[in-house]
């Protein structure tokens, strides 16, 4: 690609032509459907970029217009900010001269080679719920074995659920689906309740993430790692900085604004925080506008989040067993109804004030929460 770089929003990225389903196609004037080709299609796709100043370096950052599986763009963002777009695969080449090792280096590049077109429209990837980076292996994987760079997920079953654990096991998620259909023929009462039991596992969890999950990959993705995070069919770019994760926000609807380069990963109902290259909260326009909640209730589940990452991180430091955590999510979930029910009653209409005497003045909501901090916090811990 040539050296030039846009303004400091974004721009384009000049000579990149890397087809993909999730971005969106710019074209020059419009012609007749009949008048393209596919050559010509491909010829005109482009991806924005996004120069953003990592660790004080201009970095660019590939955007795309809709989610959608593309893998190519997590892992070019993370070569990026890596800084090792142009000399990655060279300086992976085994040291020493030994013949097998050089051989099997060759190998894996010519398997990537054949892989690397893929990239662009998606990857054969089939999770385990057993471990955040456990995925059966398919031949598309080697890429991120030759590039160094981590491949996670966190769809995991919940250790202390000893039904779901049965029925899952070590399946990965094609083989539990094909193990569902195959229940449900059964003529074994047992293995029609283990294939219900599988069933409603992945409708509960049709987001891709569970708090198990969540918890286990915040423990094995280590500070300040660079990886991609693969959910719902989509791959992202993700970091771990001071205790929590962040993922890469590449939507191109945010091209030009400088202060949303990250989005917080710490729950799994997708209400998270934007965040500047330095991790710092930000305000992103018009989010407020997309839900109808009041702006307290985003405070209380931020704070809820965090003190249930705090109780997590102190019940790791003590030494206790990370999967352990029923406890701890059922205090949360107990404590989420209970803020519910205090928001109810906070709605009901308050009673007319009696004729000629002056309403006495209440206190600001900010500091009513303030009184109730210190109970939530010794509910959840």
């Amino acid at each position: 690609a040539r050296e030039e770089q846009p303004t400091e929003g974004g721009g384009a990225l000049p000579g990149a032509s890397v087809p993909c389903p999730g971005a969106e196609v710019v074209r020059e004037p419009a012609e007749p459907p009949q008048a393209r080709t596919p050559s010509r299609e491909a010829e005109a796709d482009f991806y924005c970029v996004k120069w953003i100043t990592w660790k004080g370096e201009r970095t660019p950052v590939i955007m795309q217009s809709e989610n959608g599986p593309c893998p190519l763009l997590a892992i070019m963002n993370i070569l990026f900010l890596q800084w090792k777009a142009r000399d990655c695969i060279l300086s992976t080449q085994p040291r020493e001269p030994s013949e097998g090792l050089q051989l099997n280096f060759q190998q894996n590049i010519n398997d990537t080679m054949m892989v690397l077109p893929k990239l662009s429209t998606g990857l054969d990837v089939n999770v385990r719920f057993t471990g955040v980076s456990d995925f059966e292996y398919t031949p598309e994987c080697i890429v991120f074995d030759l590039l160094n760079i981590p491949l996670y997920h966190g769809w995991l079953v919940d250790p202390q659920s000893p039904e779901v654990v049965q029925a899952v096991g070590k399946l990965s998620y094609n083989q539990l689906v094909e193990k569902i259909i195959t229940c449900k023929q059964a003529s074994d009462s047992s293995l029609v309740s283990e294939g219900l039991v599988a069933e409603q596992f992945l409708e509960s969890t049709a987001s891709q993430l569970t708090y198990h999950g969540l918890c286990e990959l915040t423990a094995a993705v280590r500070e300040g790692e660079l990886s991609v995070f693969f959910r719902n069919n989509h791959f992202s770019t993700m970091i771990k900085h001071k205790g929590h994760l962040y993922l890469l926000v590449t939507d191109q609807g945010f091209l030009q604004e400088e202060r949303v380069v990250w989005e917080s990963l710490h729950n799994v109902d997708g209400d998270s925080c934007f965040c500047d290259t330095d991790f710092h909260l930000s305000h992103a326009p018009g989010k407020e506008g997309a839900t109808a909640a009041p702006p307290d209730h985003h405070l209380h589940q931020r704070q809820v989040d965090q003190d249930y990452m705090i109780a997590l991180s102190l019940q790791q430091q003590q030494g206790q067993d990370p999967s352990a955590l029923s406890d701890l999510e059922l205090a949360r979930q107990l404590q989420q109804e209970e803020y519910q029910q205090q928001q109810q009653r906070q709605q009901q209409p308050p009673p007319c004030p009696p004729q000629g005497r002056a309403q006495p003045g209440g206190r600001p909501a900010g500091e009513r929460r303030q009184r109730q901090k210190p109970d939530l916090d010794c509910t959840l811990l």
